[in-house]
């Protein structure tokens, strides 16, 4: 039996980065990491990812994007639309566009963003 599978032409490079090469900022939800971002863009990415050290995350939302918060260490709360949910390690949330979001605590998540969350993409 042969396999029938051929070689996946590649579409676009491949990234790789580590979390100390990212570059750094503050953001509206604490310092983030920006693992896979708009500077991306030309690489063919559709979507960012970010570590971001939430120490407080001011309430806003988003028209065109989703975003995925999966927590990796810490706890708190996320508000969603004015409903509190609490979080701890391990919890995964989807924020859809529309959806009024913002969190309270210190926790260090993983958020994606897709499409790519662009600046005029905030609103509060």
């Amino acid at each position: 039996m042969t396999d029938q599978r051929r070689p996946a032409d590649p579409v676009a490079p491949v990234l790789v980065r580590h979390e100390e090469q990212a570059p750094k900022e503050r953001s509206t939800c604490g310092w983030r990491y920006r693992l896979i971002s708009r500077e991306d863009a030309g690489a063919g990415v559709v979507a960012w990812a970010h570590v971001v050290d939430i120490d407080s995350a001011k309430p806003h939302y988003h028209k065109r994007s989703t975003e995925l918060y999966y927590v990796l260490e810490g706890e708190g709360s996320v508000v969603l639309d004015g409903v509190l949910h609490a979080v701890r390690q391990g919890t995964l949330l989807h924020i859809p566009p529309g959806v009024v979001h913002g969190a309270q605590g210190r926790m260090r998540v993983l958020v994606i963003g897709v499409p790519d969350i662009a600046e005029d993409d905030l609103f509060f």
